[in-house]
């Protein structure tokens, strides 16, 4: 999966830019899901008096609301980045107005000192509404979504790589770079995104389906103690698969 996002100030081009991508994105026959940040304290889907607001308020910790054409799940807290996309399975995920995450970005921005105030090593690209007046910023393109999508998608594809982990710095480091460097390098033909050491660990770990990152120390611990036992076995042999469930009907 490939995440990516696009950020800038209010009416700076962002949801008409994500729009232009997605439907490039579509017409290519990707898989496309989509977050929106909304950064207003006082935003809430659930209203005071409906029913599930009412389930809400007697103590549901998760409540859900299934109609006939979308079923909305809804969370009694603020979901990490992280702990949201566990809910996608697409080709391309694009993120608006989130800043929080080891992805690439786009900025859209009305002026050269909106991409100052936001430009770091994680942005490869710049839209929105100052797309009508330039076309490079510092050596980083500056695309029009509206009349050039699909040159803005070629340079997606080119530039997004699938999602990197966001470890603390101090946590790993095994392929010489934090994961946040690590992305920064790979824009720039620096790096390559097999690079990442946590990806080509020697041992996954699944929960529910959904694959959970650990550093190298950790993968090192859960790969010995679960050799240590099974060496013991009749049937084992070195370098065999070794496959273990727990929980569920597996």
């Amino acid at each position: 999966m490939k995440v990516f996002s696009v950020f800038g100030i209010t009416k700076s081009g962002k949801t008409t830019t994500i729009e232009n991508i997605i439907r490039e994105l579509k017409r290519r026959r990707y898989s496309v899901g989509s977050v929106k940040e909304i950064h207003f304290e006082d935003f809430a889907i659930d209203q005071e008096g409906t029913n599930t607001f009412r389930h809400r308020e007697a103590g549901s910790e998760l409540v859900t609301a299934r109609g006939y054409y979308e079923t909305d799940i809804l969370f009694q807290r603020m979901l990490t980045i992280e702990e949201i996309l566990r809910f996608y399975h697409h080709d391309y995920v694009v993120l608006e107005g989130v800043t929080d995450v080891n992805a690439p970005k786009i900025i859209t921005a009305h002026s050269t000192e909106e991409i100052e105030e936001r430009l770091d090593d994680s942005v490869f690209a710049v839209s929105g509404r100052i797309a009508n007046s330039m076309k490079e910023y510092k050596n980083i393109p500056v695309i029009n979504s509206i009349d050039s999508a699909d040159k803005l998608v070629d340079l997606i594809e080119q530039k997004v790589y699938e999602k990197l982990p966001d470890f603390p710095p101090e946590c790993c480091g095994e392929c010489g770079y934090s994961c946040r460097e690590l992305g920064a390098r790979i824009l720039k033909g620096e790096a390559r995104r097999s690079q990442c050491s946590i990806s080509q660990g020697r041992i996954k770990l699944l929960i529910d389906g959904h694959e959970v990152d650990m550093v190298p120390f950790v993968q090192d611990i859960l790969f010995n103690t679960v050799e240590g036992v099974v060496r013991e076995l009749e049937g084992y042999k070195p370098g065999a698969n070794i496959e273990i469930k727990i929980g569920g009907n597996g």
